[in-house]
């Protein structure tokens, strides 16, 4: 009895001197968050963690486990988890989570997550995610799967599959399939398929379909551009919008194409012209249709008389006809001179001078070309 208690002793020695000298060195081994040969100890800086779900005071070391790992006053270190993380402190250096990155008090170096990844504070580094990223303030590189979201200012490089959302402030460079999206200031690029928006100032380069600014400078590069309130810079597009754009209706016929309608898009100088016509061949051959965009200047000349020039592409569909030896398909390159007289501030009419030349798609030759003669109406 009395070599089995002394042995019994001696064993609880043992443990308590391995747990304290584990504690000292800075390891802690867990099962769970409250089962370990070292578990969460207020005072404890782990250096070294390997468990299925560790809690930790603080973590300035290697921390591995297969569910989760939780630090309570920072991280300075890598923390590779196989569900997700969350760090209550700052966190500095390396997470890699299957599922979720959690960091309450901001977050500097890489982060990957297979779901998603969540700052509430500020997140300086690389942030990647299969699906989301989402911070307070990020300055660096945030790539997201789906969408990237910051409540505040992004100073860096955001690339999303679908969207990027930023609170206040972009700088940099913002890349997404669908959408792009800064709600205050635009100091940078923006590209996306779809859509680009500044709510306040653009000073920089939008490249989309369409393009939004309140005030802008720079170029805005796409199908439609429109700023609210003021612009200085280029605008290159279908349709280039404003406040003080006039939609017009044109309706016109001419030598060629016999009947025409259109919508001029007509800004103080520039405008854009976009039309769709019938019989562009004789009206003996065959039905034949036109589609149309144009971009000219228009100068006053006197207070009702205006003179205007532009260029424009023109498709010619010409449809399949077993019975008529006309091209199915043709595309024309045209410019035109146009005077127009102001009869009211409502009612305009004008006629047009200008050359076409009408070319095969499939082949490098010319179909025709001549002069143009139009004339018609404008209202609004």
């Amino acid at each position: 009895m009395k070599i089995k208690s002394i042995l019994t002793a001696t064993l609880l020695l043992v443990a308590v001197s391995v747990s304290a000298q584990w504690k000292k060195a800075g390891i802690n081994l867990s099962i769970a968050q409250k089962q370990g040969i070292s578990t969460l100890d207020s005072a404890q800086t782990t250096l070294f963690n390997i468990g299925l779900y560790s809690a930790m005071n603080k973590l300035n070391g290697f921390s591995v486990n297969p569910l989760v790992g939780v630090t309570y006053n920072g991280m300075n270190g890598v923390q590779i988890s196989g569900l997700g993380s969350a760090n209550k402190g700052t966190a500095n250096g390396v997470q890699i989570n299957g599922i979720t990155g959690i960091n309450y008090g901001g977050f500097n170096g890489l982060s990957v997550s297979g779901l998603v990844n969540i700052s509430s504070q500020q997140s300086d580094g690389v942030v990647i995610s299969g699906l989301a990223n989402i911070c307070d303030y990020n300055s660096g590189l945030l790539l997201g799967g789906l969408i990237n979201f910051s409540n505040s200012d992004i100073n860096g490089v955001q690339i999303a599959g679908m969207a990027n959302i930023t609170g206040k402030t972009a700088n940099g460079l913002m890349v997404a399939g669908l959408l792009n999206l800064a709600g205050s200031d635009l100091n940078g690029v923006q590209i996306s398929p779809l859509g680009n928006i500044a709510g306040n100032k653009m000073n920089g380069v939008q490249i989309g379909i369409a393009n939004y600014a309140t005030h802008g400078k720079g170029l805005q590069l796409g199908l439609f551009n429109y700023y609210r309130e003021d612009y200085k810079g280029l605008q290159l597009g279908l349709i280039n919008a404003n406040p003080e754009t006039r939609y017009q209706l044109m309706i016109y016929g001419g030598n060629k194409s016999k009947f025409n309608v259109g919508v001029r898009f007509k800004n103080e100088l520039f405008y854009t012209i976009l039309s769709t016509g019938a019989y562009y061949f004789n009206l003996n051959d065959k039905y034949s249709a036109t589609f149309a965009y144009r971009a000219g200047l228009s100068l006053p000349i006197f207070k009702k008389l205006s003179i205007s020039g532009d260029i424009g592409y023109e498709h010619i569909e010409g449809f399949k006809n077993k019975h008529k030896k006309l091209p199915a398909h043709l595309y024309s390159l045209q410019e035109r001179i146009n005077l127009e007289y102001h009869v009211m501030p409502y009612f305009s009419i004008f006629a047009t001078g200008g050359y076409f030349v009408n070319r095969y798609y499939n082949k490098n030759a010319n179909y025709d070309k001549g002069a143009i003669i139009e004339a018609g109406i404008i209202l609004f």
